[in-house]
């Protein structure tokens, strides 16, 4: 989500008009801008594989560092912008330090969970892709399939670095 916000506003991100074209983008803005400008902050050393003891259901997509509130808003309940996506899709990353990836999982919502009323949790996810390896680089990209979901979902991205023991947690909001 830090990114497609910074994506959409990053350069105008003092613009009201922010404020009624895209709310739950205005409100993470107002809650902590540094969240914005730091989205590869949002990750967890340590974690051993664990992901569920080490990130709460509702603070998934913060990957629970709630500390400080930097992240917070982006575990918020609401009407986030989408992008519309095929049931078959390519997952594009840029690690601008090469970490690698000892593995990728990629989870998707079930089919009915609503992410403008539901906090996210463990539950509402279902696994949908796990990679192997990939080499230091900055430019990874694979494919994910996902037929029969329709709708609005989350793509939920756990991106284990090959540096260290050391997760990211993305969050997508999407349409089917």
């Amino acid at each position: 989500m830090p990114w497609q916000i910074w994506e959409r506003w990053g350069d105008d991100h003092l613009n009201p008009a922010m404020a009624q074209e895209d709310p739950m983008c205005w409100q993470a803005w107002q809650d902590n801008p540094n969240a914005m400008w730091n989205w590869n902050g949002l990750y967890r050393n340590g974690v051993g594989g664990n992901f569920q003891a080490a990130v709460p259901n509702g603070q998934l997509c913060s990957g629970g560092r709630t500390e400080g509130g930097r992240y917070n808003s982006l575990d918020a309940v609401g009407p986030w912008h989408t992008t519309d996506i095929n049931n078959n899709f390519t997952i594009q990353l840029y690690d601008q330090a090469s970490h690698g990836a000892d593995f990728f999982r990629v989870y998707v919502t079930r089919q009915g969970f609503n992410a403008t009323t539901e906090p996210l949790g463990w539950d509402d996810l279902e696994l949908v892709k796990q990679t192997g390896r990939y080499a230091p680089a900055q430019n990874i990209s694979f494919d994910v399939s996902v037929p029969g979901r329709t709708g609005r979902h989350i793509v939920y991205t756990i991106w284990q670095a090959s540096h260290m023991d050391q997760a990211y947690f993305i969050c997508s909001d999407v349409t089917f």
